[in-house]
């Protein structure tokens, strides 16, 4: 009768523990399921973490770009002054150089905010993406081309004193090559605003404010403006970007949010794996 007894009872413990088994399995195909298509989403992490990195690359640019441009080209530079330029950027040329340096850094992070770009719209639309972050790179490209003037200029002062920096042949070739930059510069900046404006296109596609894709295409609109009034306009003095930057201002904190939002999906994404484990360990 003992015998017979435990036969039952070892039945009702295998049964048991084929219950808990499905029930562990069940519970980590749900998790498995929940995590892909959490990852299949915008603003999960792999998507947070592009997002976090093309906000960074956007925010060191708005630092270092303001610096050489209005901290040290505007207070070096003089519009047709050649000699007070020459003697502005002899007695600052430490100041120079590193202004040069700021605007490399940024032709850099062009190159990398470019492909963070691209893989946060590619499923948007991946033609229309290849497109934009191609106007961006040959934007950075011709922005380092015009760099080259300001490097020129930082050599043909360098070392020049007193008498030296009273010659008309130099300060006419500092002149020269820093109106190179501004020329070359400018005409980058049509192909940047051609880029804002596919990228503009590309948020009204994508889960993001229709207000921050507007201001985008307008922001791009006012470099294209800026840049066609330089080259065809003989003393063009109008700098409409200066007023429709705000969308590439407001789409840095967009990148931060879509950022954080992506990592709390991620985080809840693994919620159900780890209430799985539980009740196994249970």
């Amino acid at each position: 009768m003992a015998v017979l007894r435990s036969r039952p009872d070892m039945a009702s413990r295998r049964s048991t523990r084929m219950r808990l088994g499905s029930t562990l399995k069940e519970g980590n195909d749900m998790a498995i399921r929940s995590t892909t298509t959490a990852s299949r989403r915008p603003g999960t992490q792999p998507q947070a973490k592009v997002a976090l990195a093309t906000g960074l690359g956007l925010l060191l640019m708005a630092l270092l770009a303001p610096f050489a441009q209005f901290g040290v080209l505007k207070t070096l530079i003089v519009p047709a002054d050649a000699a007070a330029t020459t003697t502005n950027i002899a007695a600052s040329l430490g100041l120079f150089q590193a202004a040069i340096v700021a605007f490399l850094i940024v032709a850099i992070l062009d190159v990398v905010v470019a492909w963070g770009f691209y893989v946060l719209m590619r499923p948007v639309n991946q033609g229309l993406a290849r497109l934009v972050v191609s106007l961006r790179i040959v934007y950075a490209a011709g922005f380092a081309f015009a760099l080259l003037n300001l490097i020129d200029a930082a050599q043909l002062v360098h070392g020049a004193t007193g008498t030296a920096l009273q010659s008309a042949q130099l300060q006419a070739q500092v002149a020269a090559s820093v109106a190179a930059f501004d020329t070359g510069w400018h005409v980058a900046l049509g192909i940047f605003g051609l880029h804002l404006v596919g990228l503009g296109a590309l948020l009204f596609r994508f889960p993001a404010p229709r207000l921050l894709a507007a201001l985008v295409v307008l922001a791009g609109a006012g470099y294209l403006a800026d840049s066609i009034g330089t080259i065809l306009i003989d003393g063009y003095g109008l700098t409409i970007s200066t007023f429709t930057f705000v969308g590439e201002a407001l789409l840095i904190f967009w990148l931060f949010w879509r950022a954080a939002r992506g990592s709390r999906s991620s985080a809840a994404a693994v919620g159900p794996l780890d209430r799985a484990t539980a009740a196994a360990a249970s």
